[in-house]
């Protein structure tokens, strides 16, 4: 059973990626084509894969109706809690959630690191310029089409690196590094940040912890449903690729070697 499924769900993910023809299908699970017939079936039976008169198979309606109710109830917040405390188990450091609200940065969450020495910011907003989240937010914004070169300098620059730094820009005296989490359609729905007291940390070292916040946003990202830019971390994160071969599918990839 367990094979059945994982069977059923390797080309679900098939099919995510464009139609399929019963060869293609039944090549990609390396399975005989009357049980590559039989799984598309069961898929068209349940609304998740439909069947065009060129002969093809699609996914069903019922895959867009089930997106759309998981992404109406997904909570960044909760998705990201785990990945939070994590990273900040890890290094250390504050690690901060925020999004853009009312034209306003909005921490959301927070979770203390070892050099805290303020209230927790849940709750609280900040202004969008002066900030490395503010920065990270606004370079994702939607810009009608605009080239990354005409975008202003500072969110071009951030929007090409994949991530921004502060220190104590905003009348605090903090260091901070932010990168986006990406939503569905690669949207930034929040920041992610590590922030730590300037005066014992210094810009540099906290710098050096980019790789891990990118790693950690991008495994929210992948969390939440998005299409993050593959920088996988597996060691510091676990986080995996959505790509990721199934067993079947490796099976399939190896007999095309053989």
């Amino acid at each position: 059973m367990s094979q059945s499924v994982d069977r059923a769900l390797t080309l679900l993910a098939a099919l995510g990626d464009g139609p399929l023809t019963l060869d293609q299908a039944a090549t990609r699970l390396a399975v005989h084509k009357s049980t590559a017939l039989r799984i598309l079936r069961d898929l068209e039976g349940h609304g998740f894969a439909r069947r065009e008169p060129d002969l093809r198979y699609r996914l069903g309606g019922r895959v867009l109706s089930l997106a759309h109710r998981a992404l109406e109830e997904l909570d960044v917040r909760e998705v990201a809690a785990p990945h939070l405390a994590a990273l900040s188990s890890r290094s250390g450091f504050t690690v901060q959630l925020a999004v853009l609200h009312d034209g306003e940065v909005l921490y959301v969450d927070e979770v203390a690191g070892h050099w805290a020495e303020r209230p927790s910011r849940i709750g609280r907003r900040a202004p969008v310029t002066g900030t490395a989240v503010g920065r990270v937010l606004l370079a994702g914004l939607p810009q009608d089409g605009a080239r990354e070169e005409e975008l202003p300098p500072e969110l071009a620059a951030v929007r090409r690196r994949g991530w921004a730094a502060e220190s104590a820009e905003h009348r605090e005296p903090v260091t901070c590094v932010a990168a986006p989490v990406a939503g569905s359609g690669g949207r930034t729905v929040a920041a992610c940040a590590l922030s730590a007291p300037a005066s014992r940390v210094p810009p540099a070292e906290l710098a050096r912890m980019v790789p891990e916040l990118l790693c950690t946003a991008e495994a929210i990202s992948l969390a939440y449903g998005g299409s993050p830019t593959p920088r996988w971390c597996e060691n510091r994160c676990g986080a995996r690729p959505a790509a990721r071969a199934s067993r079947t599918a490796g099976r399939a990839s190896a007999a095309r070697r053989r």
